[in-house]
């Protein structure tokens, strides 16, 4: 090995013992000066010389070291997996979110490259003769294998990468990563193929047509077997005939997955309202001055909130700039990818979890490659690798789902934010029902607003009646549906229009109650009581998994009067078509919707009028927009309402906005129906008039009474371990540690145990922090979430959480 000059600063992936400090290596002669910030390589770590994984977070020249450095042993990429904006995003959310920057980084990859991956190199046509013949020798894509390469190879391949020479293609170990189809290119100069194309022209017509197509083809630029058959208006008899006769060659061709499974009919910008165009104007502003600007689209349900996005981003594109839009769910995507699709075409990746790992990836390297330039996808889409963003747009900013419930725990909205400072663009945060953060800084000029008050074309809001579910109770019994509602549904279906039914299943489900001592039946493994599942006749666990045989005498006093409680979907289905008998009714929620693209399907079939009731949970409530659905019913609006949770009204309030505004969306009038045991709460009530405003200043005022957020900071720590004495001794411990650097004006909430204190054998004991300025709190954290790295090899895990979305 010759004289190190380089060395590279890694960060190292392992688990046991993380740090936010890169490691020293030094780099081998032969790939000096070819290493990047954000490739990954391979490096020994430790006394036993194990292989790690790393990324390259910089790389300095040597001056003096005392000792000797271990080598990079390989190398994973020719070129950064990381741009420069997302390695300093990296470290800002490591700082912010108290976590590691290699599980930062880790985040932002797609899952494939966080696999096993095997590589190819294949030369692309910059390549010249001699070096085709040194690392190409029999001209085909070569295995890039660095524990089977040598040093000066690998040097070599490195330099044709960053010469644009070569291309990486990656497969995954027993699962291609790289789709492939059959490709076509010329094997003949096109003079040649003329003279042949003349001999056969009158006994081969089609040979004829093909020769001719060929001649317009480049050697180096092998077209889909599929699209030559198509465009030249042969067979692939023909084509076969070709390549035996030596005209053309057949090769395999890599494409990409295409996640949107069917075409999409290309639609034009419509006409805006005057509220729509200001908005249009103010955010177009904001691009053309490379702006920092945020701002708070606030508009009604059905006021053209999409159009306003689409026009945005049609300015973006404009000036050669890309977009990327954020959706909360996956639910929502297909209809508005969809949207986006039809408006901007072949330029629209999408990322979100339903799509498989290929899908996944070959989206990722489109964007990577500057494909596509704008990008449609749920929360860990904000880590696209989009560059020169000029607009980033956040749909129904105030959803829950964009909040990581694991390590590391980011909001979406801030990590937007912090591209759009980077990239001197605009942000653009949309809702019917901002959440009270977002509405606050507004209210502070922190963020511009622009309303939409009015529904497209004027049209009106649905009428909402409130429904006392402690009256009808008295007059219909134990039963879902009530007088009103029950009527409502059924003029709906003699007049042939749609209904949407939803359950509000948050902290409510079907358990099993002994009437004579009750008997909860719990799950063994955490303090919950099991939910029953008619389909598969049994009682699961929705946190562990745990499942077992639906009792039939209770396990304490053994009566046989051991009975369901609660409203699941199935029940309510069943009841649903008991009451209904003709009416086809379609069930989305958890379940129905496990197997990939279940949720598309469901909808498409709801949007062709395959059903006349979507009975579904939280998941239908939100962005769906279907012209013939006339009545949207509430069934339990306030189960949200009982639970220990600050956001409790706000989250009801959202939720019966959101899903009353599925109803009466085109020319026909809609109508709701909310069945509640809390006809009187506010929540309830200014939902039924849909009055955001007058919301937003009871809730704050509410909030400021209990020092909650906006008008205080949080953070949550959290201690869990198998035995309850020690979760709950380490939290009592972080909590003395803390208050030392705490002034007294910091409210400390615990140590308490969770809500649900046992979850998969494990104890959680909390503490919740609320504070306005705590200049020595993130330190004292920090100290934490180190110290807490040696006990977790025993058991004992501790989180930290920032701005928890509930203190549950």
């Amino acid at each position: 090995m010759t004289v190190v000059a380089q060395i590279g600063q890694i960060l190292v992936d392992v688990p046991t013992m993380q740090t936010n400090d890169p490691y020293s290596y030094a780099i081998p002669a032969e790939w000096e000066h070819q290493l990047q910030a954000g490739m990954r390589v391979i490096v020994p770590f430790g006394r036993g010389h194990r292989m790690v994984d790393g990324v390259v977070v910089g790389v300095t020249d040597v001056t003096s070291f005392d000792g000797t450095l271990k080598p990079i042993e390989a190398v994973l990429d020719l070129s950064p997996v990381l741009n420069a904006e997302l390695q300093q995003l990296a470290d800002w959310l490591a700082d912010e979110t108290f976590a590691f920057r290699i599980t930062c980084i880790q985040t932002m990859l797609p899952n494939l490259l966080k696999t096993k991956t095997e590589r190819e190199i294949a030369p692309l046509d910059a390549i010249t003769p001699a070096e085709r013949a040194t690392y190409f020798p029999d001209g085909t894509p070569r295995p890039f294998d660095p524990d089977k390469l040598d040093e000066a190879t690998v040097a070599g391949l490195l330099k044709l990468q960053r010469a644009g020479k070569v291309t990486v293609l990656y497969h995954v170990k027993n699962q291609a990563a790289a789709k492939t189809t059959t490709g076509v290119a010329p094997l003949l100069p096109p003079d040649k193929l003329v003279e042949i194309q003349h001999a056969v022209a009158k006994r081969a017509p089609k040979q004829a047509d093909l020769l001719a197509y060929l001649q317009g083809m480049t050697p180096s630029q092998p077209q889909p077997q599929a699209k030559v058959v198509k465009a030249a208006g042969v067979s692939s008899a023909v084509i076969n005939t070709g390549a035996e006769k030596g005209w053309l060659e057949k090769s395999s061709l890599e494409v990409y997955r295409d996640p949107f499974h069917q075409p999409v009919k290309p639609t034009h910008p419509l006409t805006l309202n005057p509220d729509q165009a200001k908005a249009v104007a103010a955010i177009t502003a904001a691009i053309d001055g490379d702006d920092t600007q945020n701002f708070l689209v606030e508009g009604v349900t059905g006021s053209g909130k999409t159009e306003v996005y689409l026009q945005s981003i049609a300015v973006a594109l404009q000036q050669k700039r890309t977009a990327l839009m954020l959706v909360p769910e996956i639910a929502l995507t297909p209809q508005m990818v969809n949207r986006v699709k039809a408006r901007f075409g072949e330029q629209v990746a999408v990322l979100h979890s339903g799509l498989s790992k290929g899908e996944q990836y070959d989206e990722w390297r489109r964007i990577d490659n500057g494909e596509a330039t704008v990008v449609v996808g749920a929360r860990s889409a904000v880590f696209a690798p989009v560059k020169n963003v000029g607009l980033i747009i956040m749909d129904e900013e105030h959803e829950s789902s964009y909040k990581q419930d694991e390590t590391p725990r980011y909001h979406a909205r801030d990590v937007a934010l912090w591209r759009g400072r980077y990239n001197h663009c605009p942000v653009v945060l949309g809702s019917a029902t901002p959440s009270l953060e977002t509405r606050a800084r507004a209210a502070k000029g922190i963020y511009t607003r622009l309303v939409l008050p009015k529904r497209v074309n004027d049209r009106p809001l649905p009428t909402v009646h409130i429904v006392d579910m402690r009256a009808e109770m008295k007059s219909i019994g134990d039963s879902d549906f009530s007088t009103p509602l029950v009527a409502a549904i059924q003029a709906r279906l003699d007049r042939k229009e749609q209904v949407v039914l939803m359950l509000n299943r948050r902290g409510y489900s079907s358990f099993v109650m002994c009437r004579d001592c009750g008997f909860v039946l719990k799950c063994p493994n955490c303090d919950i009581s099991l939910t029953l599942h008619m389909d598969s006749h049994s009682m699961k666990c929705h946190y562990c998994g745990h499942e077992e045989a639906i009792p039939k005498v209770c396990p304490n006093c053994h009566s046989r009067k051991i009975r369901y409680y609660g409203t699941g979907t199935q029940k309510v289905e069943t009841a649903l078509q008991a009451q209904f008998p003709t009416a086809r009714i379609l069930r989305m929620d958890v379940d129905s919707t496990r197997r990939k693209g279940a949720h598309e399907r469901i909808l498409k079939q709801f949007g062709n009028h395959e059903a006349d009731i979507l009975l579904g949970t939280q998941m239908i409530a939100k962005g769906l927009d279907f012209p013939n659905v006339t009545l949207v019913g509430v069934l339990n609006a306030d189960t949200a309402l009982g639970l220990p949770d600050f956001r409790a009204s706000e989250r009801t309030f959202q939720l019966l906005t959101q899903v009353s505004g599925r109803a009466g969306r085109a020319t026909k009038p809609g109508e709701v129906f909310i069945q509640t045991f809390n006809p009187d709460h506010y929540a309830i009530q200014l939902a039924q008039s849909q009055d955001y405003e007058r919301f937003f200043v009871t809730e704050m005022a509410m909030r400021h009474q209990g020092s909650y957020p906006p008008y205080y900071f949080a953070v949550q720590v959290t201690a869990s371990h198998e035995d309850e004495a020690v979760a709950a001794k380490a939290m009592y411990q972080i909590v003395a540690a803390l208050k030392g650097d705490l002034s007294d004006q910091a409210i400390v909430l615990g140590p308490t145990p969770k809500a649900i204190a046992r979850v998969k054998r494990k104890y959680y004991y909390q503490v919740v922090i609320k504070y306005k300025n705590e200049p020595d709190l993130k330190a004292g954290l920090e100290q934490i979430r180190q110290a807490a790295q040696i006990p977790a090899r025993h058991g004992l895990a501790v989180t930290i959480d920032p701005e928890p979305m509930n203190f549950m």
